[in-house]
């Protein structure tokens, strides 16, 4: 639990013949992580089934663009498993084909209705700008010979003073809408010499003519009737089409299924890539197996593969940990845990596991800052009603609800109340100063446990000087400890202590010679980062222990939010404060629910995993039946 599962490097000998139906069993087992042994590439320069993953990965393309017309069935199971030939792939492909075509006709007709529909959505708001107008639009369309006519419109404000002016040049203005701030005008005049003048008039008026399309040439009435049946006749169309769409879907589902059922199959030997290769007749497939699972490999090839093989086992020397895939198992219960470890990093191979210590402590922090008997019960009861959207994520909100809960009792809390039964542990407002210092207690515990792993995985991958003398290594620990020793002992007896102060003195300059030792520069400069580098090893660990007094701020925060909530309520009366009660609570539920989450999440990602694991390792990922390569 506390670390990655054991893993060795498998080798499997067989012949070349036998390579998808190896790929196959070792899919269905899900225990194989194919990876490729660079030093038998020589031997084994070739990387069988090119053809073969080509016609895959087309098929793959084309069913996955089919799935988006026609929907299938979710896969539940294959059996019984078999391997598919490359003639069987290459026929699969080629009706993928032609039913993708069919498909896209169907997508090229909706693109042509969507299209037209577009167009008349745009002719009929074209038409509104001339609705009240009964005239034929053709009248207003195109040049006249004597008359020049413009259409358009402007701001109302305007209207006036652009009739009088028009005027003067003996054009008329006649207005036909009023909508908003704007009028639709229509301005007419003969031509001649005067009709620059005029367009310079216009753009000082704020003149915007309006386009008449050609579609517009009858009266609007008509026009938009005109619309309304070419829009039912195209809405017709698409309901026939999308009919002869489901149609063509009942036709070709369950043919289609198979086909998909096939890439399925087909895919281990793809995802295999130049982890198998070959020479001539003779193959080889190279990765990563837990070492727990060897055996069941090992028997399910004997059972499957008639052709002799041979498979070889070597645990991955301290120099190959890098190149390891880790493994973390994990449950039902860890899962949610396991994936919010991920989204910091995989740790390496035989570094510590966080999983356990992150849900452990995530757990606790959440209660310690957000404790309340009914809050907490709300959290799991929500958490239960909607576990089909939370999915792999109810347990993590249930055991968080479940810490509130706990909490709740010792601090005598349900729903902000204090008074309703005696606090098993603590009232956190009955005594802050000791909230405070329990939380920096816990900070320290916390500081010291991190720097205890960082020790473990720094020794496991062979990096004594770091485990030693690194920022979170022995002697940086003995460091932070001796200091917080003296920091008590002055508080105490007002002296720091000779032990404590030895120790600093002595873990400070042995700090500050690995420093001067691992950085490379000039002389004064390399003091210079050496003791920059010391000083924020120790102010690093103090302001990290001091991150932890957030865990009892939010703790008496809640507190005081809740008394908040009730003075308003008292402020009420009769269903006022009844209904004050339940939206603060409410408030306090969603909004200082989440911030508490956030913060605790910080507190494991940057005071804590920062610390002790880089994440950068690489994730075990085993073939399995699925069709990975498609999407």
């Amino acid at each position: 639990m506390f670390r990655p599962l054991p893993m060795k490097q498998v080798l499997i000998q067989l012949l070349a013949d036998d390579l998808p139906r190896a790929a196959l069993t070792l899919a269905e087992l899900g225990v194989f992580s194919p990876c490729n042994k660079k030093e038998f590439n020589e031997h084994f320069p070739n990387i069988p089934g090119a053809h073969y993953r080509e016609l895959y990965h087309q098929a793959c393309s084309r069913l996955q663009k089919i799935e988006s017309h026609i929907t299938l069935r979710p896969v539940l199971s294959i059996s019984p498993t078999r391997v598919i030939s490359e003639q069987e792939l290459n026929t699969t492909n080629e009706w993928l084909g032609e039913v993708w075509e069919r498909c896209s006709s169907f997508e090229e007709h909706f693109r042509r209705l969507t299209d037209e529909e577009h167009m008349l959505n745009q002719l009929e708001q074209t038409l509104d700008n001339f609705a009240s107008l009964n005239i034929d639009l053709s009248l207003l369309q195109g040049e006249r010979l004597f008359l020049d006519l413009h259409v358009g419109m402007l701001p109302s404000v305007n209207v006036p003073k652009l009739r009088e002016a028009i005027a003067l040049a003996d054009y008329l203005l006649f207005s036909y809408l009023e909508n908003s701030n704007n009028t639709h005008v229509i301005i007419m005049g003969s031509k001649g010499a005067r009709e620059q003048e005029l367009r310079s008039v216009l753009d000082t008026a704020g003149f915007h003519a309006l386009e008449i399309p050609p579609e517009l040439d009858d009266k609007p009435e008509r026009i938009r009737t005109d619309l309304q049946q070419r829009r039912n006749a195209v809405a017709l169309e698409r309901a026939e089409r999308q009919q002869a769409m489901q149609a063509c879907g009942e036709e070709l589902r369950a043919q289609l299924e198979q086909s998909r059922d096939l890439l399925i199959l087909a895919e281990p030997f793809v995802a295999m890539e130049d982890a198998a290769r070959n020479l001539g007749h003779l193959a080889i497939i190279s990765g990563w197996v837990p070492e727990r699972e060897l055996k069941r490999v090992e028997s399910a090839l004997h059972t499957t593969l008639d052709s002799p093989f041979q498979i070889t086992a070597s645990t991955p020397s301290r120099a190959e940990h890098r190149e390891v895939p880790t493994y973390l198992p994990v449950n039902w219960l860890t899962s949610a845990f396991s994936s919010l470890v991920k989204q910091y990093g995989v740790p390496r191979y035989g570094e510590i596991n966080p999983t356990l210590i992150f849900a452990l402590s995530f757990i606790a922090m959440f209660g310690l800052m957000f404790g309340d008997v009914g809050h907490g019960a709300v959290i799991v009861l929500a958490a239960w009603l909607g576990r089909k959207r939370l999915k792999s994520f109810t347990p993590f909100v249930i055991c968080a609800g479940l810490s509130a809960t706990l909490f709740g009792l010792l601090y005598g809390s349900l729903f902000g109340y204090e008074h309703l039964f005696h606090a098993v542990w603590i009232a956190p407002l009955s005594d802050p100063l000791y909230m405070l210092s329990m939380a920096l207690f816990w900070g320290i515990g916390f500081m010291v446990v991190i720097s205890l792993l960082y020790i473990h995985n720094r020794l496991i991958s062979g990096e004594i000087s770091h485990a030693l003398f690194d920022t979170n290594g022995v002697v940086s620990i003995t460091l932070y400890l001796s200091v917080l020793s003296g920091a008590y002992n002055f508080y105490q007896s007002g002296s720091f202590g000779w032990l404590p102060a030895a120790l600093s003195i002595f873990t400070l300059l042995t700090l500050l010679g690995f420093k001067l030792i691992e950085t490379h520069a000039p002389p004064g400069e390399r003091m210079l980062v050496a003791t920059i580098e010391t000083f924020e090893t120790l102010t690093g660990y103090v302001s990290n222990t001091l991150s932890f007094l957030r865990v009892a701020a939010f703790s008496l925060n809640h507190v005081a939010l809740a008394i908040a909530v009730f003075t308003l309520a008292e402020m009420m009366e009769g269903t006022g404060h009844v209904l004050m009660v339940i939206g603060g609570n409410l408030f306090i539920l969603i909004l200082e629910c989440a911030i508490v989450t956030i913060q605790a999440l910080r507190l494991e990602y940057y005071e804590g995993f920062s610390r002790f694991f880089s994440g950068d390792g690489e994730e075990f990922k085993p073939l399995k039946l699925s069709l990975q390569g498609a999407k």
